[in-house]
C-alpha cells in the first residue's frame, strides 16, 4: 500500500492518516477503508493515490471496489443512510455497525461520530470479529478529534489530491 502524502496537513490529519494506514496494514483481510463525513464525502482513504491513478486509466485496483475509494464512499454512505433510515422506522435507536458477508468479501461500516462513518472493504477471508474490534478502536481514536475544521482540511485535502495538485 502507498500511503498518501501527509505534507502540509496538520498534526491531526496527519495522526489520522497513520491511524488509517496502521488498520490496514496491521489488520489480515482489510482490502481498504474510506472514512466518509455525514453528507457522503470521501474524508480519508486508505488507497486515495492508486486507486485515482487506476480510476484515471480505466484500470481496476485489486485494493478497493472498482478500483476507487470514490466508489467505497459511495457504497458507504449509501449503506449507511439505509441503515439509519430502518433505525428510525423500527425506533431501535443509533446504528453502532453494520456487516454484508459477500461470497468474495465482506464489508463493514461503522459510525464514528456526528454522522461520520468508517467503511472497510475485507477479503472474502478476513477474521470479521477481527476487523469489527479494530474498527472499534480506530472509531474510539478518530471519533474525538473528527471535528468540522478537521472534516474540512481532510476533505480539502482529498479534493486537491484528486484534482492532482500538491497539498
Amino acid at each position: 500500500m502507498t500511503a498518501p502524502s501527509t505534507f502540509g496537513l496538520s498534526s491531526e490529519a496527519r495522526n489520522l492518516h497513520w491511524l488509517l494506514t496502521n488498520l490496514v496494514e496491521e489488520v489480515p483481510g482489510i482490502l481498504s477503508v474510506a472514512v466518509v463525513s455525514s453528507d457522503g464525502l470521501l474524508l480519508l482513504s486508505s488507497d486515495q493515490e492508486s486507486n485515482e491513478a487506476a480510476r484515471r486509466s480505466g484500470g481496476r485496483s485489486t485494493t478497493g471496489p472498482r478500483g476507487s475509494a470514490a466508489d467505497l464512499a459511495t457504497v458507504v454512505s449509501g449503506i449507511g443512510s439505509l441503515t439509519v433510515g430502518a433505525a428510525k422506522l423500527m425506533d431501535f435507536g443509533a446504528v453502532k455497525h453494520t456487516m454484508v458477508a459477500m461470497d468474495e468479501g465482506s464489508l463493514f461500516v461503522m459510525s464514528i461520530s456526528d454522522g461520520s462513518l468508517l467503511g472497510v472493504h475485507g477479503a472474502a477471508d478476513c477474521d470479521m470479529s477481527v476487523v469489527a474490534y479494530h474498527m472499534a478502536l480506530f472509531v474510539g481514536r478518530a471519533g474525538h478529534v473528527l471535528t468540522p475544521e478537521l472534516r474540512n482540511e481532510l476533505r480539502q485535502s482529498v479534493e486537491s489530491a484528486a484534482a492532482g495538485s500538491p497539498r
